[in-house]
Formats: structure tokens, sequence, C-alpha cells
């Protein structure tokens, strides 16, 4: 359900500043967008799987703790906020909007007071949401560059950012191994060293090329590849004062036409004014076709395939099944920790996708009654299953947690998918039903707000 919408009808129809999502209360302020309605998702790919194997179990747990609010503090966990809701598939979120916390969207402080009050520095200095692919050759972390470790930089976030409790040691092992196998998207028109494929790119393309490795008229130690190098990732490593503010990293443009606003604060939309503000700042006297030809170069090295992938039962499905798979070790390692984390996270990944199948009563949807219902009693079942083997696990009977975990799989494997599949042409996984699903929420907001007045 789309944040910023369910936000304001609750608050419009409230006296508190809290409302329930997914049984807990929040106290986000109204307004906030984080995206959650979006039918496309980016595409996320894993450098394991690349190379012909498959995600192991640290990485899957990773995966897990990174959609898991639970791993954070207070404020985010009632919130249903986790890493992924910033970092999307490990990618970024240019619809992130928090009032008093973002100054636009796609951009956030991380130390302002709403999640933690205690690293509330008093300025609204908020800082763009950037993309995970490739982090592990992208050291130092932070568009500051202020953590040189990517362990650290996790463990920031968590505790100091979203004054979550202290990660254990395998937690964070995880996250680190996650993120650190999210793989670029590939791009055909780079070949080796980061040049541009001729037979692939364009004329204007490849004179942009050309003026990217120019040396700046007025300092002929500088230039665009002289940071953003093609040979290392379109990066050099470093903390640069391009008149922005500050020293800041060098980002990567690497798959960077998906990572708009630009800038470390997010205040350029597109390459466009990034190119025209470097022809300001460094006088580097560029025409407007030069203008153009750089844009043309930026797009082609800043493109990817298939970026984005169109959110459905069969995605759900797949991610619930990595997310679970963590108990294939945690059941008979009674590991108690673990198998709350994976039962509290992939419950409320279920709950979250039986509202993508609307009640019966909804009178937005039309048709599909009885496939509805059925979608929705067959993931109430699995959160019930699930609810079960923590019960077995928390009283030591870990036996019983492991029958009841091979029921949850045999489920789905053998029901569940062709229930939600027999559903999906009536759930908010079909575009025209998710069009009409929120137009009757809109309207019922505007009326409750009315009323209010």
């Amino acid at each position: 359900m789309g944040a910023s919408l369910v936000l304001e009808l609750a608050l419009a129809t409230s006296n508190t500043r809290a409302f329930p999502v997914s049984g807990d209360q929040t106290v986000l302020p109204a307004g906030t967008e984080l995206n959650e309605d979006a039918l496309d998702r980016p595409r996320e790919i894993f450098r394991s799987e690349a190379t012909g194997g498959g995600k192991s179990y640290l990485v899957k747990l990773g995966d897990l703790a990174f959609s898991s609010p639970t791993i954070l503090g207070g404020v985010a966990r009632r919130a249903g906020i986790s890493c992924n809701t910033c970092h999307v598939n490990g990618a970024s979120n240019p619809r992130l909007y928090v009032p008093g916390m973002s100054t636009r969207h796609g951009n956030f402080d991380t130390t302002g007071a709403l999640f933690n009050p205690k690293a509330d520095d008093g300025v609204l200095d908020p800082v763009r949401t950037p993309s995970l692919r490739g982090a592990r050759i992208l050291a130092p972390y932070g568009n500051d560059g202020r953590r040189a470790s990517l362990r650290d930089f996790v463990h920031n976030v968590i505790v100091n950012e979203f004054a979550g409790p202290e990660p254990s040691a395998a937690i964070l092992d995880a996250m680190v191994a996650y993120i650190e196998d999210i793989n670029f998207l590939p791009n055909p028109s780079l070949g080796p060293g980061g040049r541009l494929v001729a037979e692939r790119t364009s004329e204007a393309e490849r004179r942009g090329e050309a003026l990217f490795f120019k040396p700046f008229p007025h300092n002929r130690e500088l230039s665009c590849a002289g940071c953003h190098m093609p040979s290392g990732a379109f990066v050099d490593h470093q903390q640069h004062d391009v008149g922005s503010g500050g020293l800041f990293k060098t980002p990567t443009l690497f798959n960077a036409d998906f990572n708009a606003p630009y800038f470390h604060d997010g205040r350029f939309d597109t390459y466009d004014q990034v190119v025209a503000y470097f022809d300001q700042a460094f006088d580097v006297g560029l025409s407007a076709q030069d203008q153009r030809d750089l844009v043309a170069y930026l797009n082609a090295v800043g493109d990817g395939e298939r970026p984005y992938e169109r959110d459905g039962a069969a995605a759900n499905i797949k991610e619930v099944n990595d997310f679970v798979s963590v108990l294939d070790v945690a059941i008979p390692a009674h590991d108690r920790d673990i198998i709350a984390l994976a039962v509290d996270t992939v419950s409320a990944e279920l709950r979250e996708m039986v509202e993508a199948f609307p009640e019966r009563k909804d009178t937005s949807v039309s048709g599909g009654r009885q496939e509805r219902g059925f979608a929705r009693l067959a993931l109430k079942e699995l959160v019930l299953t699930l609810r079960r083997i923590d019960l077995a696990s928390a009283a030591g009977r870990f036996d019983d947690a492991a029958v009841e975990y091979r029921n949850f799989r045999y489920l789905m494997v053998s029901t569940v998918p062709g229930i939600l599949m027999k559903a999906e042409p009536w759930s908010l996984f079909n575009p025209a039903v998710h069009d009409a699903h929120y137009a009757a929420l809109q309207q019922t907001f505007q009326i409750a707000k009315r009323a209010s007045h």
C-alpha cells in the first residue's frame, strides 16, 4: 500500500500520530512516501549466481536481515522499515521521502531525530540513498567516504542511524556477504577497461567519450576520467571538493542511469544538469553540442540490461523461498535467534502478500472473489505454519519445528503457487486492478479528509 496515502488517511481519521502497519504502530510523519506500491522493482542479480553457482546460506541470511525491520530501532520496526526500504533489491529508492528528514524525493538525513534522537545534529543535511550494486569494489563507504570498511558502515547504519540493537557478528557478516554479492547490471555497450564498444554505440556517444577524457582547459591535470576512471569501475576511491558543499567520494557511473537523483544530496535530476554544473563550476567551455554528447556518453555508460522486473506472485514466491531456506541450516543447528528472525521476516512478507489479493468486499475489484479468497487463506495458513515453527523452536522442540518446516516447504511447492497464480489477474499485481484499488483508496481518503474538517 502506498505509504504516503495510508499515512495521511490514518492521520485524517485519528487524533493520534500513530496508525496500524502490520499490526504495530508507527509515528512516521504525514506525507511520507516509501514507494511500496511500485509495480516495477529493480532487478537484482548476484555474483555467485552469475558464475554458475548459487547463493550461499550466508548471502541468503544477509538478504533476510536486510529485509527485516527487527534489526533496526523501535521507530523503524513499528513502521515496517528495513534496509531494503531505502535500497530496494540492493538498488536505490528514488521516491523515498520523509518530511523533516528529506528535502526532496531520493534523499534522507541520516543524522536526524526521527529514528535516533541521540544522533540528531540539529542540521537538515540529507544525502541521497545510493545503489549498493558493486559495493564490494567501491570503498570507501558513505557519500562522504567516511567508512573504509563495509562492515563498519553497515554497523553504523544499524546502531547509530536507526538506533538498532547491537547486531550479532553472524548477522553483520551475513549482511556484508549479501551486499558484496550484489552485482552491477551487465552493460553490453562497455568493453575492456570500461571503454565503449564501437559497434554498439553512436557517434554522439563516442564523441562524448573523447570529451570525458579531455583535460579541462584551465587545469590540465583534471578531466572527467581522472576521477571517474573507466578502467576502475569509474571511481578513484577518493574524496573531492567539486564545490557542492564539502568533500565527497567519487560515485561510480556503472548503472547510474537508474541511480538518480545525482550528487551527494540528490540535488540534480538529470545528467544534463550535472554536465551543465561541471561546465560552469570548472569553466570547461563546453558547447551545447559538447554537452549533449557528454550526456549521450553518460547514458551509454550508465545503462544496464533489464533494469526492472514486474512485481508479481512468482517473484514474491521466489523471495519467500530464498528467505525461509535459512531454516534448512538454522533448525538443525537449533539456532533460535535465526529461526525467530526468519519467522518474523517471512511472516511479514506473507501478510503483505495477503493484502495484494483484495478482500471479497473490496468493491474496486470485480471478479475473482473465490480465487482471491483462496489466495488469502493459503497465505494465512503459511503464516500459521511459521508460527508453529517459532513456538516449537522457543520450547526447544526442534524435531517438531522441522516437521512444520517440511509442511511449509511442501505447501510452497505443491499448493500455494498454483493458488496465487490463479488469483493473480484479480490482484494488485495486475496494473488495472492496482490503479483501480488506489483510486478508490484515494477517494476514501478525500472523503475522510473532508469529514475531519
